[in-house]
């Protein structure tokens, strides 16, 4: 006898079972891994969710000091990053202003830090994130690969309590939290549940086209792991190697210009690299990789922006999920590592009862707007150093050009909201400070002279400049923290702020002083 047909068999499809943990991570990268690794030290239960298999792609290979010697160290692994085989770079090389001789800005930029700590490394981003995401599950993080978040979960006041993913088996599964981490990179769909909005600079617009090569030249040693950023008339190119026969070569344009990158890639890449002299001669015996992972010619749009907000409603954003800003520095790794160390000690903070949600999340908002605002500054003085080249490109790239609407929105995003000063949210004082302070980075480049000057006089050049002190202070922070661990006494950042605790996993109030 034949069963009866159901005609409403979707009845029968159960629904998803919740499971609880204190945190839902959602992004596998470093940022994910670095505030769920320090999550799961402290002994929360922290589900970590990656979209993809690892090892995969990701490019920002360069890495810079507080990442290698400060952050790895705090989530212990720094001894399997060195053992890595990753190359040594002491600094980056620059063809970058006026000069026709590359000059370096060396990690030794500081007296404190110009002994063993003065290196990072470049790194293969496949084996570097792998790495970072295996600790992260041997620290005690349940990590689900090939799992994709496809919403939030909400209370009735509209507050995120968990998330709702679709799994490697293809089934909706739910997980209620404490607290969600946005970690999930610059194509995140999720930011507007924290309350946040994007916000672009319309100063650092551009779009890079990058492919690898074997074979490329370098630097004589100890500059032979450096990364070299040169300027041409329509852009710039890093070259960073990666190991002794591979290399990352990218050229960076103006959006205006990205039609140039559409059609015939390879065509379109090697003619970037024709117009600048330093790169194409490096690249004079080598060859383009084109098979494997390496041998595709990627395009990136290089938009910086930052959100509104960094946290609310029970979510946290850390990396490009919070913000980017554009990669001539090196920064996207140390901007992703760094707010999940900020991130890890407020929620840190909060779940142990120690301070309100209020408290320690305007550490982790006011720290992360501080370090964004200060490379900004930085950045946008670094691109406004007179260049040989006259193009459009440079030009629009002027700090006496910035539109004063944009500059006035954009600098209190990032800079007003965490400092307070009224004179950061003014267009035309900010185009002052700029300029000042690209008065101040050119000044301290060209007294470092070329490649071969004694580091010495380098050093205490380039540390003078106010703008490179500031993007300075915090990395140096982490390192000396690496260093000296729980020795380190460390004085509030922001006014009226909090420090980390001895152990480095959640802040604490300031020791009071008293008054003799």
């Amino acid at each position: 006898m034949s069963l009866p047909v159901d005609p409403t068999p979707e009845r029968r499809v159960s629904a998803p079972v919740r499971e609880r943990a204190d945190v839902v991570v959602v992004g596998g990268g470093p940022g994910g891994s670095t505030v769920a690794t320090l999550l799961a030290k402290s002994g929360h239960t922290v589900v970590q969710l990656e979209k993809e298999r690892f090892p995969r792609y990701q490019i920002g290979e360069s890495l810079l000091p507080s990442t290698v010697h400060g952050v790895c160290r705090l989530l212990g692994v720094e001894e399997e990053i060195a053992n890595a085989g990753f190359m040594h770079k002491r600094g980056g090389s620059f063809r970058w202003g006026t000069n026709p001789v590359p000059w370096n800005f060396l990690f030794a930029v500081t007296p404190e830090f110009a002994g063993p700590q003065s290196f990072a490394y470049q790194v293969e981003r496949m084996k570097f994130d792998d790495i970072l995401l295996r600790n992260s599950a041997r620290s005690g993080t349940d990590v689900r690969e090939e799992c994709d978040v496809t919403d939030v979960l909400t209370d009735d006041t509209g507050r995120v309590v968990g998330v709702r993913y679709s799994g490697r088996d293809g089934a909706v599964h739910e997980i209620e939290a404490r607290y969600v981490v946005d970690a999930s990179g610059n194509k995140t769909r999720l930011t507007r549940h924290a309350g946040a909005q994007r916000v672009y600079s319309e100063f650092f617009q551009n779009v890079a086209l990058f492919g690898y090569f074997t074979g490329g030249e370098r630097f004589p040693a100890p500059d032979s792991g450096n990364i070299l950023c040169a300027a041409f008339d329509e852009g710039w190119i890093w070259y960073i190697p990666l190991s002794d026969e591979l290399t990352s070569v990218g050229a960076v344009i103006a959006k205006e210009h990205a039609a140039k990158v559409q059609g015939d890639r390879e065509a379109a890449l090697m003619r970037f690299v024709d117009r600048c002299d330093i790169v194409r001669d490096m690249l004079s015996d080598a060859e383009r990789v084109t098979d494997g992972v390496y041998g595709e010619l990627r395009t990136r749009k290089d938009y910086s922006y930052a959100n509104t907000r960094f946290w609310g409603n029970g979510m946290v954003l850390v990396g490009d999920a919070a913000c980017f800003i554009d990669p001539v520095f090196s920064t996207g790794v140390h901007l992703s590592t760094y707010s999940g160390v900020l991130a890890a000690r407020s929620i840190n903070s909060v779940l142990a009862g120690e301070l309100t949600e209020e408290r320690a999340f305007g550490e982790f908002e006011g720290r992360y707007r501080r370090e964004y605002a200060v490379f900004y500054e930085f950045l946008s003085a670094f691109y406004d150093m007179e260049q040989s080249e006259d193009s459009y490109f440079w030009r629009a790239r002027k700090v006496t050009g910035f539109d004063r609407t944009d500059m006035t929105a954009f600098v209190s995003l990032v800079a007003g909201a965490y400092s307070g000063e009224d004179a950061l949210t003014d267009a035309d004082a900010v185009v002052i400070r700029f300029r000042e302070s690209t008065a101040e980075l050119t000044e301290a480049a060209a007294r470092t002279g070329g490649m071969d000057t004694d580091s010495g006089q380098r050093m205490n050049h380039l540390f003078k400049a106010p703008v490179v002190r500031d993007v300075m202070e915090e990395m140096n922070a982490l390192q000396a923290r690496g260093a000296m661990g729980s020795r380190t006494v460390e004085a509030p950042l922001l006014d009226g702020g909090l420090v980390p605790s001895a152990d480095g996993l959640s802040w604490a109030e300031p020791a009071v002083r008293a008054v003799s």
